[in-house]
């Protein structure tokens, strides 16, 4: 049996938590991330700044001696990074959109552009523009890149979501402008849409043309291809490999790093440096006694979003987060929504726009009842909530 030195990112407490109809308890997160681990995970990651429960956890778990384990998912900016250090944080994963489709939604400069609202980048968007923003956001990345390591301190790891569906060249960029900041640069497929021959043949080609940090994949489910598009990611050079427990995560989960880690062993011969494979099985028995599954891929289920973040684009362009047009997406509220998902519900469904001041207070009344009562909530139940004077 090989041994070979390829890190574990366990997302099973964020992205995990993200699949609609999930709840973990504080109690719950907190004996997961024990057990999670004792398997040698190289990283098990969470989000402390989306919730003051989620910063709670992460400051317990630092003082019992998981700082070198655990690992801050932070957003773009100086708070959010100040913030995860404060929680005694020695690692974070700064992530940031780098396909031209979520960059031209998100530049907040093309947004306050008259010309360009209503539009995707399937458009005809000159060519100035992509350029633009392309340069923009390789600027924010790297002033926060700078920020995180040599003011704050920490230790940093890049995920660039969306990567799948990048320009390659630009990919290629990106990948050396972070280089000298980050330990490992990790390519998202966010919506799911490669195939283990493209996934082999995308390593493959970014290994050659770059150099100096270490190559992570991080696949979504949406095919049904996960498994199979990380092991050849893998056997192409990849390093490093984020997915969660049995495969959970949104619309159809991440892969199952369980489903990786054997599947190494018994396929190729291969056992992964520090993992104590033993220790593998309370974590997916707990995750399973709890009635937690991802949903199909393909399914209608899987359509469903809670993610603030997600929701935001989608309103703006259904091709941001949703591969399968024959689908009709489904936007639900609780924990992790955000102003947007209110936003989509009453402008997009209802055409029936409220105030911003009256989003924000949708958003802050579903959060605290998604917390006390741990679930989520239908657009048909937040209507009936707005209708029984909840809101006000």
């Amino acid at each position: 049996m090989q041994t070979l030195p390829i890190k574990i990112s366990d997302e099973t407490l964020r992205d995990g938590e993200q699949q609609v109809g999930i709840f973990f308890s504080y109690p719950t997160k907190h004996k997961l991330a024990h057990l999670i681990a004792q398997t040698g995970v190289d990283q098990l990651c969470i989000m402390p700044y989306v919730y003051e429960q989620e910063a709670k956890l992460v400051k317990t778990l630092v003082s019992e001696g998981l700082d070198g384990v655990v690992t801050a998912s932070t957003m773009m900016g100086k708070e959010y990074i100040d913030h995860a250090k404060n929680c005694g944080i020695k690692r974070i994963i700064l992530f940031h959109a780098v396909s031209d489709r979520l960059l031209f939604l998100r530049d907040p400069q093309v947004r306050l552009m008259s010309e360009f609202q209503g539009k995707t980048i399937d458009d005809d968007i000159p060519s100035s523009i992509i350029n633009r923003i392309r340069q923009n956001a390789i600027n924010v990345i790297v002033e926060n890149l700078h920020y995180a390591t040599k003011v704050a301190g920490l230790r940093v790891n890049f995920a660039a979501e969306d990567a799948s569906r990048a320009d390659f060249d630009f990919l290629v960029e990106y990948i050396r402008s972070c280089s000298p900041y980050i330990e490992n640069f990790l390519l998202c497929d966010t919506v799911g849409v490669l195939n283990p021959e493209k996934s082999y043949i995308w390593i493959h080609d970014l290994l050659q043309s770059t150099n100096g940090v270490g190559l992570g994949v991080h696949y979504h489910n949406d095919m049904g291809l996960a498994l199979e598009n990380t092991l050849q990611s893998l056997m192409a050079g990849a390093t490093l490999v984020s997915g969660t427990f049995c495969g959970i995560g949104e619309r159809a989960g991440n892969v199952a790093i369980e489903q990786v880690l054997n599947g190494l062993r018994v396929r190729f011969g291969i056992e992964v440096e520090g993992i104590n494979y033993d220790a593998i099985a309370a974590v997916t028995n707990y995750i399973e006694q709890l009635g937690i599954r991802p949903a199909s891929p393909y399914s209608q289920t899987a359509q469903r979003h809670e993610s603030g973040i997600h929701v935001n684009s989608l309103f703006r362009d259904p091709k941001s987060y949703a591969v399968f047009p024959h689908n009709k997406i489904d936007v639900v509220f609780g924990k992790w929504s955000g102003v947007s998902n209110f936003q989509y519900l009453f402008e997009k469904q209802l055409q029936n726009p409220q105030s911003r001041k009256q989003y924000e207070k949708m958003r802050s009344v579903i959060k605290s009842l998604a917390m006390e009562q741990e679930c989520y909530f239908t657009a048909n139940e937040v209507l009936e909530l707005w209708k029984d004077g909840i809101f006000e």
